[in-house]
């Protein structure tokens, strides 16, 4: 009996780090999606350094757009977040997103370690229980 509760509590434990691994790997995808956001950014700040103007597509709703052409005003309007925008400067703006970028690589980075350490868990408890198993199907016991 010791045998089924034990292979019980790592049955459970190896669930609840799985929800864990999902919920890290939404959080990874999250912070992936928004430094792909932020090379997107650099790269239209760099395409407005060299031009005076810039041909983009405006969306116009349904799916639709409509060409457009954006007048280089020396200024980019940036979010702060909680609905709060400043005026900043080409350069501003620059720095600005390369410090984002880097804090969002190094959660990107911790969240990665997180994720495999609870790997590295699960790594461990999946042999123990795998191993509780054949021992009660050996003694002819069901597991459950």
């Amino acid at each position: 009996m010791e045998d089924q509760q034990k292979l019980q509590q790592i049955l459970s434990q190896l669930e609840a780090y799985k929800a864990q691994t999902e919920i890290f790997q939404q959080q990874i995808d999250a912070v992936q999606a928004s430094i792909a956001e932020i090379k997107i950014l650099e790269s239209t700040l760099e395409d407005f350094a060299k031009k005076d103007t810039l041909e983009t597509l405006v969306p116009i709703g349904a799916g639709s757009f409509i060409k457009a052409e954006i007048k280089n005003e020396d200024k980019v309007i940036m979010s702060l977040g909680s609905g709060v925008a400043v005026y900043k400067s080409f350069e501003d703006a620059k720095k600005t997103a390369a410090e984002q970028k880097q804090q969002l690589e190094d959660t990107l980075d911790k969240l990665f370690k997180d994720l495999q350490q609870i790997t590295d868990i699960v790594g461990q408890l999946s042999p123990q229980a795998e191993a509780i198993m054949q021992k009660l199907q050996a003694q002819g016991m069901a597991p459950f």
